[in-house]
């Protein structure tokens, strides 16, 4: 089976989500939002619900469960390296937060649930998956640290905008259009168990 590669510009718009496909590749150049915080996730929530203002113009971003080793120098933050964490954990804010901030892109690893899997269709909004301990070849396409959102968090749970190319390839492990890898090597092992048995 071929796979197809794009090189596309982020944060992605509705429809340049709709033409990815599961399975297809993505390498990423432009503006995303990363965070590794189940704390930062909640705190999301309250920003929905207008307690708090949001730390950045969120809309429409290409959010990114992507932890970080940083340092802060005579005010300057840097990233030295970041990481995939598991995206699973946020499945009970993911669904309001792609929907009312009309995310095209999110990812991490591991995938991401089946309610969150019909915000994405509704938003036109894509999973990619990144590679879990990659980080050498993930950081190398760090390029700025353009924005730094709650520096009263912990430094790997504030809200980070940086500017990226080359960061990949990451796999569509869920499409805009309801595909989704991870059901599907789930439904293949329960049917490899069905036939053993």
């Amino acid at each position: 089976m071929s796979i197809t590669t794009h090189r596309m510009t982020f944060p992605l718009t509705a429809a340049d989500a709709r033409t990815l496909r599961a399975g297809d590749q993505v390498i990423i150049d432009g503006e995303i939002i990363i965070t590794a915080g189940l704390p930062t996730h909640a705190r999301f929530l309250d920003c929905l619900d207008d307690k708090e203002p949001f730390p950045m113009d969120l809309h429409g971003a290409s959010l990114f469960h992507l932890g970080s080793y940083s340092r802060e120098t005579d005010g300057q933050f840097e990233i030295l390296y970041v990481n995939p964490t598991t995206s699973t954990r946020f499945n009970p804010h993911m669904p309001r937060l792609i929907r009312e901030l009309e995310l095209h892109a999110t990812g991490g690893k591991g995938g991401l649930d089946e309610a969150s899997a019909k915000a994405m269709q509704e938003a036109g909004c894509v999973y990619l998956s990144f590679l879990g301990g990659g980080c050498t070849l993930l950081s190398e396409a760090i390029e700025e640290v353009l924005e730094v959102g709650w520096r009263d968090m912990l430094t790997h749970y504030r809200v980070v905008r940086l500017r990226v190319k080359g960061l990949g390839p990451v796999t569509v492990g869920i499409d805009a259009h309801g595909n989704n890898l991870y059901t599907q090597i789930r439904d293949a092992a329960r049917e490899q168990l069905k036939a053993q048995s």
